[in-house]
């Protein structure tokens, strides 16, 4: 890799290890991150961020080793750049499994747009006019 990765290329790539062996253990992934990663320009910090991944955890836990990332890319350490990025993927892995996933349809009362559907109604209704709230309708179901 030539250029500068980021947090989001790097949890990608964590990803790509674990789904090429589902049986290598977190410790080995983060090896293999750092000896792939290393000698690279470290990742920029302005997008600290991975792929949104909330429709399978929650965005608390998928983001659990970003400070840790940070720290890493603070201090130039690949190790700790690889550990955060392991706490993340080791979450994201672990919640469906624990909790199921968080857009699973038979889990209802994870539905967050559930407890303002109401208001939500309410509010644009009030605050929208018709034709707008016609057209938000027809581009939604697209």
């Amino acid at each position: 890799m030539n250029n500068q990765p980021t947090v989001s290329d790097i949890f990608r790539r964590a990803l790509e290890i674990r789904q090429s062996n589902a049986n290598i253990s977190y410790k080995d992934i983060k090896s293999q991150i750092v000896s792939e990663f290393n000698g690279n320009p470290f990742p920029p910090t302005y997008n600290l961020t991975i792929p949104e991944l909330d429709n399978i955890a929650p965005e608390e836990d998928w983001t659990a080793g970003l400070s840790v990332v940070l720290r890493g890319i603070q201090t130039e350490d690949w190790n700790e750049i690889a550990h955060g990025i392991i706490i993340s993927l080791e979450q994201v892995e672990n919640y469906p499994l624990q909790s199921g996933r968080e857009d699973d349809p038979d889990k209802e009362w994870r539905n967050r747009h559930r407890g303002i559907a109401e208001a939500e109604a309410k509010n644009l209704s009030k605050w929208m006019p018709e034709e707008l709230m016609a057209m938000a309708k027809r581009n939604a179901k697209v």
